[in-house]
């Protein structure tokens, strides 16, 4: 379940070309509330750039802005998107 998470998160980061900082707590509250930890901050393509596993820490890391602007003239994702098609998201119902 703890990798699925991670995984998934670096996968938005990967999709969006941006670094991407996700917080997850650590330690337990209750009985039944236990708290897993493993916060990152990666990178655009997904590399982990900090990670804390499970003990709490501040995560720093040296995040290149410029590094998500190369990745989109390389991986052009948004180029071929069908702004026309948008409409209908910016109304309450559809007809």
């Amino acid at each position: 379940q703890l990798e699925a998470w991670v995984t998934v998160q670096r996968g938005h980061a990967i999709a969006n070309n941006l670094p991407l900082i996700a917080c997850n707590r650590v330690g337990v509250e209750t009985a039944n509330a236990k708290f897993w930890g493993n916060s990152f901050i990666c990178g655009p393509q997904g590399e982990f750039l900090a990670r804390a596993e499970t003990e709490a820490m501040l995560l720093t890391a040296e995040v290149d802005m410029k590094a998500s602007e190369r990745l989109r003239r390389i991986w052009p994702y948004l180029r071929d998107r069908r702004i026309d098609a948008y409409a209908d998201i910016l109304k309450r119902y559809r007809s």
